[in-house]
């Protein structure tokens, strides 16, 4: 347990920080899931209205610093690569 005052608040902003960027990387993950859903079902349209959302979500989280800039960009090309098929 932290002893000091300054350690006794870092750790309340830790548990803060922890609980945001696990609400906004479960919901990353669940764009995804219905951006894949949506190309596997073949519709088009649906399909790049999803992808258009996870693109979204993933620019977000990474503008956040939820997750790596790089792994954004990497999973939004493989979304995008994946409407070209």
């Amino acid at each position: 347990m932290a002893n000091t005052r300054s350690a006794q608040k870092r750790n309340r902003q830790a548990l803060k920080r922890r609980a945001r960027n696990l609400s906004i990387r479960n919901s990353v993950k669940t764009a995804i899931k219905k951006a894949r859903e949506a190309v596997a079902g073949g519709d088009k349209t649906k399909a790049a209205e999803a992808i258009k959302n996870a693109t979204r979500m993933l620019n977000r989280a990474a503008t956040r610093g939820v997750v790596h800039a790089r792994n954004a960009s990497r999973r939004v090309s493989r979304l995008a690569a994946s409407l070209k098929k």
